[in-house]
Protein backbone atom coordinates (compact mmCIF):
# COMPACT_ATOMS: atom_id res chain seq x y z
CA UNK A 1 0.00 0.00 0.00
CA UNK A 2 0.64 3.76 -0.99
CA UNK A 3 -0.05 5.04 1.75
CA UNK A 4 -1.93 4.38 5.40
CA UNK A 5 -5.28 2.96 5.71
CA UNK A 6 -7.90 6.33 6.55
CA UNK A 7 -10.73 4.85 8.86
CA UNK A 8 -13.23 7.28 10.20
CA UNK A 9 -14.80 6.52 13.46
CA UNK A 10 -17.86 8.16 14.26
CA UNK A 11 -20.63 8.38 17.32
CA UNK A 12 -23.85 8.57 15.74
CA UNK A 13 -27.47 9.97 17.39
CA UNK A 14 -27.49 11.30 21.08
CA UNK A 15 -25.38 8.50 22.57
CA UNK A 16 -22.83 10.35 24.51
CA UNK A 17 -20.37 7.69 25.64
CA UNK A 18 -17.48 7.57 23.81
CA UNK A 19 -14.36 5.94 25.41
CA UNK A 20 -14.90 3.07 23.35
CA UNK A 21 -14.90 5.06 20.67
CA UNK A 22 -11.85 6.28 21.55
CA UNK A 23 -10.41 3.73 22.69
CA UNK A 24 -10.45 1.95 19.39
CA UNK A 25 -9.43 5.25 17.43
CA UNK A 26 -6.12 4.74 19.82
CA UNK A 27 -6.07 1.52 18.97
CA UNK A 28 -6.46 1.61 14.87
CA UNK A 29 -3.43 4.42 14.85
CA UNK A 30 -1.17 2.07 17.00
CA UNK A 31 -1.82 -0.34 14.22
CA UNK A 32 -0.29 2.28 11.53
CA UNK A 33 -3.70 3.42 10.41
CA UNK A 34 -4.66 7.37 10.16
CA UNK A 35 -7.92 7.87 12.26
CA UNK A 36 -10.16 10.65 11.97
CA UNK A 37 -12.78 10.62 14.56
CA UNK A 38 -16.26 12.86 14.36
CA UNK A 39 -16.70 13.22 18.08
CA UNK A 40 -20.58 13.30 19.49
CA UNK A 41 -23.96 13.96 17.96
CA UNK A 42 -23.38 12.97 14.32
CA UNK A 43 -25.96 12.73 11.66
CA UNK A 44 -26.27 9.61 9.11
CA UNK A 45 -25.36 12.67 6.38
CA UNK A 46 -22.81 13.77 8.59
CA UNK A 47 -20.89 10.65 8.86
CA UNK A 48 -20.68 10.08 5.23
CA UNK A 49 -19.85 13.70 3.78
CA UNK A 50 -17.14 13.54 6.43
CA UNK A 51 -15.66 10.07 5.21
CA UNK A 52 -16.26 11.24 1.52
CA UNK A 53 -14.44 14.50 1.97
CA UNK A 54 -11.54 12.32 3.90
CA UNK A 55 -11.23 9.97 1.18
CA UNK A 56 -11.56 7.11 4.00
CA UNK A 57 -11.64 3.39 3.56
CA UNK A 58 -13.75 2.66 6.21
CA UNK A 59 -16.18 3.60 8.36
CA UNK A 60 -16.32 2.57 11.95
CA UNK A 61 -19.48 3.47 13.79
CA UNK A 62 -19.96 3.15 17.57
CA UNK A 63 -23.63 2.03 19.05
CA UNK A 64 -24.67 1.91 22.61
CA UNK A 65 -28.08 3.43 22.45
CA UNK A 66 -29.91 1.10 20.65
CA UNK A 67 -30.45 2.95 17.53
CA UNK A 68 -28.33 0.11 15.60
CA UNK A 69 -31.31 -0.59 13.41
CA UNK A 70 -31.86 2.87 12.07
CA UNK A 71 -28.41 3.77 12.22
CA UNK A 72 -26.37 1.68 9.98
CA UNK A 73 -29.50 0.69 7.16
CA UNK A 74 -28.99 5.04 6.78
CA UNK A 75 -25.30 5.03 6.41
CA UNK A 76 -25.63 2.01 3.96
CA UNK A 77 -28.21 3.78 2.05
CA UNK A 78 -26.10 6.93 1.96
CA UNK A 79 -22.90 5.16 0.91
CA UNK A 80 -25.06 3.29 -1.85
CA UNK A 81 -26.43 7.06 -3.04
CA UNK A 82 -22.88 8.35 -3.24
CA UNK A 83 -21.56 5.24 -4.78
CA UNK A 84 -19.03 4.32 -1.94
CA UNK A 85 -19.14 0.59 -3.00
CA UNK A 86 -15.58 0.23 -1.86
CA UNK A 87 -15.77 1.51 1.43
CA UNK A 88 -16.53 -0.66 4.65
CA UNK A 89 -18.91 0.02 7.16
CA UNK A 90 -18.31 -1.76 10.48
CA UNK A 91 -18.68 -0.68 13.83
CA UNK A 92 -19.63 -2.26 17.55
CA UNK A 93 -21.22 -1.36 20.32
CA UNK A 94 -24.11 -3.26 22.64
CA UNK A 95 -26.22 -5.10 19.67
CA UNK A 96 -27.36 -8.60 20.05
CA UNK A 97 -26.20 -10.43 17.45
CA UNK A 98 -29.75 -11.24 15.88
CA UNK A 99 -29.48 -8.15 14.86
CA UNK A 100 -25.55 -8.19 13.61
CA UNK A 101 -26.91 -10.88 11.59
CA UNK A 102 -29.45 -8.76 9.74
CA UNK A 103 -27.06 -5.82 9.41
CA UNK A 104 -24.30 -8.24 7.57
CA UNK A 105 -26.96 -9.21 5.26
CA UNK A 106 -27.61 -5.78 4.12
CA UNK A 107 -23.79 -4.99 3.52
CA UNK A 108 -22.47 -4.07 7.11
CA UNK A 109 -18.94 -5.08 7.75
CA UNK A 110 -18.39 -7.53 10.58
CA UNK A 111 -19.87 -5.85 14.18
CA UNK A 112 -17.57 -6.20 17.29
CA UNK A 113 -19.12 -6.51 20.32
CA UNK A 114 -17.84 -4.90 24.02
CA UNK A 115 -14.44 -6.74 25.08
CA UNK A 116 -13.47 -7.67 21.60
CA UNK A 117 -9.59 -8.10 21.09
CA UNK A 118 -8.62 -4.50 19.22
CA UNK A 119 -5.76 -6.07 17.43
CA UNK A 120 -8.84 -8.63 15.75
CA UNK A 121 -10.98 -5.05 15.10
CA UNK A 122 -7.30 -3.87 13.70
CA UNK A 123 -7.01 -7.41 11.52
CA UNK A 124 -9.98 -7.25 10.10
CA UNK A 125 -9.87 -3.54 8.67
CA UNK A 126 -6.54 -4.35 7.12
CA UNK A 127 -7.83 -7.65 5.70
CA UNK A 128 -10.85 -6.53 4.15
CA UNK A 129 -8.85 -3.03 3.05
CA UNK A 130 -6.66 -5.58 0.82
CA UNK A 131 -9.11 -7.32 -0.39
CA UNK A 132 -11.42 -4.58 -1.71
CA UNK A 133 -9.39 -1.65 -1.67
CA UNK A 134 -7.43 -0.23 -5.07
CA UNK A 135 -4.61 1.98 -4.24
Amino acid sequence: MNRPIRVLVAKVGLDGHDRGAKVIATALRDAGMEVIYTGLRQTPEMVVNAALQEDVDAIGVSILSGAHNTVFPKIIALMKQKEMNDVLLTGGGIIPDDDMKTLNEMGVGKLFAPGTSTVDIANYIKGWVKENRDF
